[in-house]
C-alpha cells in the first residue's frame, strides 16, 4: 500500500513551490493572484463570492466549508461554472454526543433508557468549532452528488470508534478523500495508517517536514510506500 502527503499550510509563507500543499483562505488572498493561482485553498466561513474570486484568480482547486453545510445550491452553481475537478469539500468533524431520554411510562414495572444513537457517528462542525448536528457521512455522499471532487476530512482520531469511521469513509471515497488533524498538534499517525486505513494524510508543515517518521514502514500486514 502507498501513503500520499501534502503539506497543510496556514497561509502562503509555509508554502514550498515543490511540495504538494493545501493553503488555509486568509482575507487578502484573492487579490494576490500570483500566489493564487494553481493553489488549492480551504475555506471554513468565508463567502460564495470569497470562493469565486479565488477560482477567478486562477486557485486550482478550492474546498467548501460551511458554505456548503448550510446551502447546497452553492456547490451546484459553483461545479456548473468551474466544473467538478475544482470544487473539494473541507469537513470538520467531531463524535456526536450522546443524549438519553427516559421512558416513564411503566411496562412490567420498568422504565426503558433509550440512547439517541445507536452507534458511533461524526457530525459536521460549523466554521467556529460549533455542533450543528449534521451526521458527516450523509452530508459527504449528498456533496458528492451535487458534483464534490474531493473532500478534505479534518478530525482528531483518537479512539478505535474513530478508527472505524475513518475506514469506513476511507472504502467509500477511495481517492477521493485526504485527511488531516483538526485540533491535535501530536495526532497518531501510524494508527491512522494501520487501523484508520488513511492512505492520503494533509499535515500541518511541522509534522509534515517528518512525515516519514510518523508512519511505520510496515503496516496492516504490508509495506508501506511513502510519497509526496
Amino acid at each position: 500500500m502507498s501513503v500520499q502527503f501534502c503539506c497543510l499550510a496556514k497561509n502562503f509563507s509555509e508554502l514550498n513551490p515543490v511540495v504538494p500543499s493545501f493553503v488555509c483562505c486568509t482575507p487578502r488572498l484573492a487579490s494576490m493572484q500570483n500566489q493564487v493561482m494553481n493553489a488549492q485553498v480551504l475555506l471554513a466561513g468565508e463567502s460564495e463570492l470569497v470562493a469565486t474570486a479565488l477560482l477567478n484568480a486562477g486557485a486550482r482547486k478550492v474546498f467548501l466549508g460551511e458554505i456548503a453545510l448550510f446551502d447546497s445550491t452553492v456547490v451546484t452553481r459553483l461545479v456548473h461554472q468551474f466544473g467538478t475537478e475544482r470544487i473539494g469539500l473541507q469537513v470538520p468533524v467531531q463524535r456526536q454526543s450522546v443524549s438519553w431520554s427516559f421512558e416513564t411510562v411503566s411496562n412490567e414495572d420498568f422504565n426503558v433508557v433509550t440512547p439517541s444513537l445507536c452507534e458511533p457517528v461524526w457530525e459536521v462542525l460549523k466554521a467556529n468549532g460549533e455542533s450543528s448536528s449534521v451526521r458527516a457521512a450523509g452530508w459527504i455522499d449528498a456533496m458528492l452528488q451535487h458534483g464534490v471532487s474531493t473532500v478534505l476530512l479534518r478530525a482528531d482520531i483518537s479512539d478505535d470508534a474513530d478508527l472505524n469511521l475513518c475506514a469506513g469513509l476511507v472504502e467509500s471515497l477511495g481517492n477521493r478523500l485526504w485527511v488531516a488533524p483538526l485540533n491535535d498538534p501530536q495526532p497518531p499517525i501510524a494508527d491512522w495508517v494501520a487501523f484508520g486505513q488513511v492512505r492520503q494524510l494533509a499535515l500541518p508543515a511541522a509534522l509534515y517536514h517528518r512525515r516519514h517518521a510518523l508512519v511505520p514502514r510496515e503496516a496492516a500486514g504490508g509495506k508501506t510506500i511513502l510519497t509526496v
